[in-house]
């Protein structure tokens, strides 16, 4: 049986249009000129999504949206069509619910991606999610299920979302379960850390580059943001992007489309926008560190993760779970939890949330023998120590500079060298403190693990 949309415009040629752009891709199409019209006609009809204009004689596309929210239909993929850049309403639109805008005059092209994408959310309403779907973020706790109950929400839409939580609580998780609950799950899903790459190499991993735009440039690169095309862009730490690359991703955001460093055209993209960062985004846009626009054009939605210290109860699942990943890495049966370790590790503040509760547990596991855990073997003082004992990575004291002392030219041709060699022996030492526990040395550095990762590459140090 073919779809059916509905789509409502008091313009009888911009219905015309869009019926006629549906049936080729095998799309009934039911037309409305009114609010009125619309309600009927969604009363009488089952319907695989709506397409309604903002401005209607006896109402407007708001109502409608919020209608089909309330209903019975509440999970109609439904999108409005919006003035050109009047992007306020859009917001308002994707706040009330609606999974998609475009806008006038209307793209073809655009309509046709839209279109695809509504057919699809209609496939992935509530109640058909698999259990996998539901298993990224462990937990019975109450707000674990309402955080469930949101990204499943959330899901269905095609909104941007600002996910918003401490460092290591899971935003990444929360993302990757917004994807692959929502329509674009069989697309690709390509997490960015933009506090991981170097500021002159942002709009390049972006956007990509022509061949010979500029020294380096020895082949064409394709950009992250097209290499997510169909697919979800996740932007993790969003803060620390440098305010010139804010100005450039918002346009792209807006405008759906790239422009690669060396390019004379810009190429059209159909992502969605998930965004996080550990940092208060208010206080960043107050403080003029962030961007107000693109402020609001990323957080039409906001999601936040509780830190684990706000779910105790969840430890023991967590900590069985983490401890089954660990030990089936080398092949080994999991071993048990002491009672009095798992009462410990409820009553730890754990500041760095789940990945601090995996790094105690991965260091507990090559230290525990009989195949059992005890409290001795968490070294949960130690864990609380340990962070304050580097500060963060890029604000070291004098003291730490390795023995040589100044800069000397007779020993590093650049000044840029005898950096690295300082960078190398302040990582180098953290992974042995660590016994090269990367997730921990990074802990230790208070820098990402994705940043360190980028760093012992750089430095030769990946093995």
């Amino acid at each position: 049986m073919r779809p059916l949309a509905l789509v409502v415009d008091d313009e009888p040629d911009i219905c015309n249009l869009i019926s006629l752009t549906l049936k080729r891709m095998d799309v009934d199409c039911h037309s409305a000129g009114t609010l009125a019209q619309a309600k009927e006609l969604l009363y009488n009809n089952s319907y695989q999504f709506c397409l309604t204009d903002l401005r209607l004689p006896d109402g407007d596309g708001l109502q409608l949206v919020e209608y089909i929210q309330q209903g019975i239909e509440s999970h109609l993929p439904t999108a409005v069509i919006t003035a050109h850049g009047n992007m306020d309403s859009a917001i308002k639109a994707l706040k009330l619910g609606a999974f998609d805008f475009v806008s006038k005059p209307v793209d073809l092209e655009r309509l046709r991606n839209l279109a695809q994408l509504a057919l699809r959310l209609s496939h992935h309403q509530s109640g058909e999610l698999t259990q996998s779907d539901t298993e990224l973020l462990l937990g019975d706790a109450g707000n674990m299920r309402v955080l469930r109950n949101q990204l499943a929400k959330v899901a269905r839409s095609d909104a941007p979302i600002y996910i918003s939580g401490e460092s290591g609580s899971g935003k990444e998780l929360a993302a990757r379960s917004i994807h692959q609950q929502g329509a674009r799950a069989d697309k690709p899903f390509v997490p960015i850390n933009c506090g991981a790459i170097p500021k002159e190499l942002v709009e390049s991993e972006f956007f990509g580059h022509r061949k010979g735009s500029f020294t380096g440039a020895y082949k064409d690169k394709i950009g992250l943001l097209q290499s997510a095309e169909g697919g979800t862009l996740f932007l993790d730490e969003i803060a620390d992007l440098p305010l010139d690359m804010q100005v450039k991703l918002l346009r792209a955001i807006q405008e759906k489309s790239v422009r690669p460093i060396g390019a004379n055209q810009e190429i059209p993209i159909d992502i969605r926008i998930l965004s996080a960062t550990h940092k208060n985004l208010a206080a960043e846009v107050a403080e003029g560190r962030f961007r107000s626009d693109l402020y609001y054009r990323i957080n039409v939605i906001e999601i936040s993760i509780p830190p684990l210290r706000e779910r105790i109860e969840d430890i023991p699942v967590l900590a069985q779970a983490i401890m089954q990943r660990i030990a089936r890495k080398p092949g080994l049966p999991r071993p048990k939890i002491h009672p009095q370790a798992m009462l410990a590790l409820q009553k730890f503040h754990f500041p760095g949330n789940v990945r601090q509760l995996e790094n105690i547990l991965e260091r507990a596991f090559t230290l525990c023998e009989k195949g059992e855990i005890k409290e001795s073997d968490l070294k949960l003082d130690q864990n609380t120590s340990s962070t304050k004992e580097l500060p963060e990575f890029g604000q070291l004291p004098v003291t730490s500079i390795p023995s040589q002392g100044l800069f000397d030219s007779s020993q590093h041709t650049t000044i840029d060298e005898f950096l690295q060699e300082i960078e190398k022996e302040v990582i180098e030492s953290a992974l042995s403190k660590t016994k090269w526990n990367r997730t921990a040395a990074a802990e230790r550095l208070g820098i990402s693990f994705r940043s360190l990762r980028y760093r012992l590459k750089k430095l030769g140090l990946e093995t």
